[in-house]
């Protein structure tokens, strides 16, 4: 449900894993499936409430050095297993292209603004159908922090061409949350990446997923008033 908003939206900021594509799940195992390759062994559950945060945030979490030895083979186990296991599997939520499109319609501009490294941000946006119609983009690659600090917004912020109170970052974790609210930057949520509305708090409105956001795109903070 919306709240009302008086802030004016000249672009969009738009996370992608959790947001547009469902990927979270597969986030969370393929690092679990890393970890045990080298002998650590960690519960899913709580991989899986670190998702949205970038390595340099996820691996001290875990009790890893970032870094070390350990976490440079991790990153590289990670990545093959993902890429190879999980990748092409992925499916966009319903809706994610068509919202992207009706963003797109009323000239809103458009920035991807990902935790994800550059690498993986392609294939990303790819199985979410979504990277014809994105081609400005931010990663974990521009940012000396990842989510929850706010480098990667700012920087977002900065390919947009607007100033962060004339922007919407769209997300779905806690750590989309606080990089935007830190940024200066509105956010929305979606709960389709797993998280309750109690985890998202600070996000000026919430909806289920893209689909229910497009129903609702023309009462919602993204439509230009």
């Amino acid at each position: 449900m919306a709240k009302s908003s008086t802030r004016p939206m000249r672009g969009a900021l738009l996370d992608v894993d959790g947001t547009l594509l469902d990927s979270n799940d597969a986030h969370a195992q393929s690092w679990i499936d890393a970890l045990a390759e080298h002998g650590v062994a960690r519960p899913f559950e709580q991989l899986r409430r670190l998702i949205g945060m970038g390595s340099d945030h996820l691996l001290p979490a875990i009790g890893i050095d970032e870094s070390s030895e350990l976490a440079r083979a991790l990153l590289e186990t990670r990545s093959q297993i993902f890429r190879r296991e999980y990748l092409s599997k992925l499916q966009p939520f319903p809706s994610a292209r068509a919202l992207v499109e009706r963003m797109r319609e009323q000239g809103s501009s458009l920035v991807v603004a990902s935790s994800a490294s550059k690498d993986e941000l392609g294939g990303l946006l790819g199985r979410a159908g979504v990277a014809d119609l994105l081609e400005l983009r931010t990663s974990a690659d521009d940012a000396e922090s990842s989510k929850p600090a706010p480098d990667i917004i700012e920087a977002a912020v900065a390919l947009s061409g607007h100033v962060a109170g004339e922007l919407l970052l769209l997300g779905d974790t806690p750590y989309d949350v606080a990089a935007g609210t830190r940024a200066g930057v509105g956010v929305v949520a979606v709960r389709c990446g797993g998280w309750a509305d109690q985890d998202l708090k600070g996000a000026i409105a919430i909806y289920d997923d893209p689909a229910a956001l497009l129903r609702d795109f023309a009462s919602s903070p993204f439509a230009r008033r």
